[in-house]
């Protein structure tokens, strides 16, 4: 009688396959932990601007720290105007419904979604507004094109759970929150959320990032976008 095994999940780095990827992104061990905007924070609303100068330091640490810091929020991306910066830049760090692993980062990205692919609506939630989730069709289907730190071409094509997530991190860049695209009703339970979860949210940030070594980020005690 013939066995087969369970199929071993790949890991893909700016969507090419990789053996032995770490556990940890390389970058999140190097980087900081930074303060996660909220929304009501002018930079979230604010359309980002196209990164024009490739291999800088400071743009290695940018990804670094946006790593580092979805890292600690326990998030699986992260937009730059989530950390205060204007910069298009966005990283991801998914696991999809097969086990596969998506990691990289993509700056100057765009967007392209078919206008007849099926909708699929699931909860969605944001590092920005932490703790809540709400109800909300996206797309089954998108594809980002963008370059990377150096400025090579990227091109990462997802479905499902990933196509949804490079959806909500597009779109941080330009400006809109996911919590734009909900009702006036979902959008007070997910402030009703924000208000009851968010201290054990940022607790669990803080004690994360001392078990990683990592300076915690400070936060105010009210949501800096106000309430």
């Amino acid at each position: 009688m013939w066995s087969f095994g369970r199929r071993k999940p790949v890991t893909y780095l700016l969507g090419e396959p990789v053996e032995d990827y770490p556990a940890q992104v390389p970058e999140a061990r190097r980087g900081r932990v930074l303060r996660i905007t909220e929304i009501g924070e002018p930079v979230l609303h604010t359309p980002t601007r196209k990164v024009t100068e490739f291999s800088t330091p400071e743009l290695n640490r940018l990804v670094d720290d946006m790593f580092a810091t979805m890292e600690v929020a326990q998030g699986v991306g992260l937009a730059a105007t989530q950390v205060g910066s204007d910069l298009r830049v966005f990283v991801y760090d998914v696991t999809d419904s097969r086990g596969d692993r998506h990691v990289g980062h993509v700056l100057n990205a765009e967007l392209e979604t078919d206008p007849d692919a099926e909708l699929i609506e699931e909860d969605e939630g944001c590092l920005s507004v932490p703790g809540a989730y709400e109800p909300l069709p996206r797309p089954g289907a998108a594809t980002v094109r963008g370059v990377d730190r150096d400025g090579a071409p990227v091109q990462l094509t997802g479905s499902g759970f990933l196509a949804r997530a490079f959806i909500h991190e597009t779109q941080h860049l330009d400006g809109t929150l996911y919590w734009d695209h909900l009702s006036p009703e979902s959008q007070q339970d997910a402030l009703r959320q924000r208000d009851e979860e968010r201290d054990d949210v940022l607790a669990q940030r803080r004690e994360l990032a001392i078990e990683l070594g990592k300076k915690p980020a400070e936060y105010p005690a009210e949501p800096a976008g106000g309430r």
